[in-house]
């Protein structure tokens, strides 16, 4: 499980014996060796909680399906079809990188193992096409980050919210999901085509590109994670969608010769899907043992105390505190254990706030409860692009040869968008589909992706043609105000961002500039 996770437990363990000895809310009466043996071993609030529980059962069965798919070669299927739909594009290699790896997320619950497994791939053919090294392992470190935001799967992590907030079902965690997603996407899709019209890069060659025909030929390869998402959505239990994607999968590889699996497969899958389970289990486990210190000293509710208290009682300040928390806390820790850790010490916090104008002791509406955990979720898995400790940045950097540091710098760039899209579904819930009306969901997805589209063009200093250091931070703010949830600030956004596109596009006439391609 590494290091961090082993040294966080122990941490705590140590916490949970020298309680009397802490400074302030810290403090707590101390627990002997017995009480913590009797809590972790023979309670279900310790190693044997909630957290190894769903590892055990929905997580085991979700990464055996996952293991099923790769052994239908579906890995390098998500590869090949990604070039066929955007090689050709401009800046086609880094497109693929984010389409592959979006794909790859679909059955990967870790970031780093999706830059191997697409990167080794993709950055090659983006240095050679011409992109910087840092850039081409910027791009993969962030797109394949974002594997374990894109449903249905989402790095395993969805499994543990259902049963930590309660009375939500698997679907809506996913639905909620993917608009967020949606957006981050089409983030580092729009920065990395302005960066490609800005250094005058083109799309792949036509030979090396698979055939199309051949390609869309074995498009059934995608039929069982289309199954996942229809069980789920017509209300078929977890546990049996994920077996019946097995299946699924086992049927849909016997098509063609090429992606079938036999029975020596079947063994492997088994043996792949169990020693992978096995690191999640004990991830799992270490967070078992943090979330029974967490409940049995109290130190929940002191911490959530002492979060608003630190803030002021501000939402605003409170979100940000949790964020830089989350973050320190995901460094190097796996996505599981950093969720179970996150959304125990700080999504109270955001929950307590955003439950102020209710009435003493109401229910905790889904809405909230699901916006809280996401925020902390999302933040705990941008620290693998987050320097000084970016492990998928420092994967990337591997392959692509670039510096890792800088490497995580472009990222974390690219990945602008996850550290403003949080925010955004707290404070407009309707990006989250959840109690909203379609009118509000549509209008909320589209000006954020007008937002995305003049924060990119700012952020990487090119639109139509180069923007200067002051049109980059008016650009910049443009989005901002796109993406504030608020009317008003939409509609100045809006008139701003027309204003800004039209100068642009008559500039770039004027001056007879090679003009924005449509893709």
């Amino acid at each position: 499980v590494g290091l961090p996770i082993t040294i966080i437990s122990v941490v705590f363990l140590a916490y949970a014996f020298f309680g009397p000895y802490f400074p302030g809310f810290l403090a707590h009466r101390g627990q002997s060796v017995d009480n913590l043996v009797q809590l972790m071993f023979f309670t279900t609030d310790g190693i044997l909680g909630t957290p190894i529980s769903v590892s055990a059962t929905f997580i085991f069965v979700f990464l055996l399906f996952g293991a099923f798919l790769v052994k239908t070669g579906v890995g390098n299927y998500f590869n090949d079809l990604a070039v066929v739909l955007a090689g050709r594009l401009t800046g086609g290699p880094a497109k693929v990188a984010i389409f592959s790896s979006a794909l790859q997320g679909t059955i990967s619950g870790s970031s780093v193992a999706n830059v191997v497994g697409s990167g080794s791939y993709t950055i090659p053919m983006m240095k050679k096409l011409g992109y910087r090294k840092e850039f081409a392992g910027g791009v993969e470190a962030a797109a394949s980050t974002g594997g374990q935001i894109m449903p249905p799967i989402m790095g395993a992590a969805a499994f543990l919210m259902v049963e930590f907030i309660g009375g939500v079902t698997y679907w809506e965690i996913a639905k909620a999901a993917a608009i967020p997603a949606l957006l981050y996407f089409t983030g580092i899709w729009i920065m990395t085509h302005f960066e490609a019209k800005r250094v005058g890069l083109q799309g792949m060659d036509a030979s090396q590109i698979p055939n199309r025909k051949e390609t869309l030929k074995k498009i059934y390869l995608l039929l069982p994670i289309l199954g996942i998402i229809v069980f789920l959505l017509v209300g078929i239990p977890t546990m049996k969608a994920a077996l019946l994607g097995i299946v699924l999968t086992i049927a849909v590889s016997a098509i063609s010769k090429e992606t079938r699996i036999g029975f020596k497969d079947m063994i492997d899958a088994l043996v792949d899907g169990a020693r992978t389970a096995l690191a999640v289990a004990a991830a799992t486990a270490c967070a078992g043992i943090i979330v029974g210190v967490v409940v049995k000293t109290g130190l929940g509710l002191s911490l959530a105390t002492g979060l608003i208290s630190a803030a002021g009682g501000n939402i605003l300040l409170t979100l940000i505190f949790t964020m830089f928390a989350a973050i320190i806390l995901g460094m190097g820790s796996p996505t599981t254990a950093n969720y179970v850790i996150t959304s125990t010490i700080a999504a109270p916090a955001i929950i307590t706030l955003l439950m102020l104008d209710e009435p003493t002791g109401a229910a905790v509406p889904i809405v909230v409860a699901v916006s809280a955990h996401l925020f902390v979720f999302y933040f705990g898995i941008i620290a693998d692009i987050t320097p000084p400790v970016a492990l998928a940045a420092f994967a990337a950097s591997g392959i692509s040869g670039g510096d890792p540091i800088k490497t995580g710098v472009t990222s974390a760039k690219l990945a602008i968008a996850a550290f403003i899209i949080p925010y955004m579904f707290v404070f407009n819930p309707a990006m989250l589909m959840l109690d909203s009306s379609i009118l509000e969901i549509v209008w909320v997805t589209l000006t954020a992706i007008i937002g995305m589209v003049a924060i990119g063009a700012g952020i990487i200093g090119f639109w139509y043609s180069k923007l200067n250091w002051l049109l980059r931070i008016i650009t910049i703010c443009t989005g901002m105000l796109l993406i504030y949830p608020e009317t008003i600030t939409d509609i100045i956004g809006l008139v701003l961002f027309i204003i800004l596109l039209v100068s642009q596009w008559m500039g770039n006439k004027k001056n007879n500039s090679p003009t924005l391609a449509s893709n």
